[in-house]
């Protein structure tokens, strides 16, 4: 057998074997993403309640979600909740880190107390922020009470007032900083010392180090948490869901996937439902693309 044959059939016995190992993903992969997607697209031009057989009808879900003012609605609460809530979180969750990263006293203490409420399940983690954001009894309202009164104001009701709402829910979206932050404090131990040494024989101050050195090595770690908040944000549930079922005082925190929710589980409207979930996921994925090529310009890999 010459050479060339041997190594053909080196190669076809490897190709056999990655194969094999792939497979089990592969399957998984039709079966539970595929197929589903598939089924969801030809669903989307459906009227199907789930109990009857689907009935084809064309564009009509198309023509209906142009018209629907709960879906313009619950995509901008949703847009509102991202500009505000990922751009803030992005921004402490970086200042947490860098603190961290300080030879500060207690350090790894403070590292496991950041990190703990994202071991907190949604369910105990909504009932604990119902107690917190409580106008009449709520824990933050009994810290600002005092200062409030002080201005001649008094507190918010944070879960009754439409005007709170919304601000109440931006500020438990940093209740799971902790994860992020972990990653940043990761992305902090990969950049080299040396770069600081350097900075400071040119006599650049801790302003300087941060904006030349820290935050271009860091941009790789922060587009990538960016990219999984877009993620995250665009499909917030569970914990309003659970807090202000049905999107609290005028609707206000009416979130898309909420409303999506209640079209398929409740309406029973199935086929509008899978439209909304392709729609979800065509937003996210624009949103993902834009970020890429933003990524571009900003993003520095060593």
């Amino acid at each position: 057998m010459s050479r060339a044959t041997r190594n053909c059939s080196g190669q076809g016995h490897s190709l056999s074997a990655g194969l094999l190992w792939i497979s089990p993903w592969a399957v998984g992969f039709a079966l539970f993403m595929l197929v589903p997607m598939v089924m969801a697209l030809y669903l989307s031009l459906c009227e199907f309640d789930g109990i009857r057989r689907p009935v084809f009808t064309g564009f009509d879900n198309f023509r209906t979600l142009l018209h629907d003012p709960t879906f313009w609605k619950v995509l901008k609460n949703t847009a509102i909740y991202a500009v505000f809530s990922l751009p803030i979180s992005a921004l402490l969750a970086i200042l947490f880190a860098i603190a961290l990263n300080a030879p500060v006293p207690g350090r790894t203490l403070w590292r496991a107390l950041i990190f703990v409420p994202t071991l907190v399940p949604m369910v105990a983690t909504a009932m604990i922020w119902m107690w917190v954001f409580n106008g009449e009894y709520g824990l933050l309202n009994i810290v600002l009470r005092p200062l409030l009164h002080m201005l001649g104001a008094a507190p918010p009701n944070w879960l009754g007032d439409a005007r709170w709402t919304m601000p109440a829910m931006i500020i438990l979206s940093l209740w799971p900083i902790g994860h992020p932050v972990v990653i940043y404090l990761a992305g902090l131990q990969e950049v080299p010392t040396v770069l600081y040494e350097a900075a400071r024989v040119d006599g650049a101050g801790p302003w300087n180090r941060l904006w030349n050195v820290t935050l271009p090595l860091l941009s790789p770690t922060i587009f990538y948490n960016i990219v999984m908040g877009i993620i995250f944000v665009w499909q917030v549930f569970a914990i309003p869901h659970i807090m202000l079922r049905g999107g609290g005082p005028q609707q206000n925190v009416y979130f898309y996937s909420m409303y999506l929710y209640d079209v398929g589980f409740t309406f029973q409207r199935f086929g509008y439902a899978c439209l909304l979930s392709w729609v979800q996921l065509l937003i996210i994925l624009v949103l993902t693309v834009c970020a890429f090529q933003l990524s571009k310009r900003v993003v520095h890999y060593q």
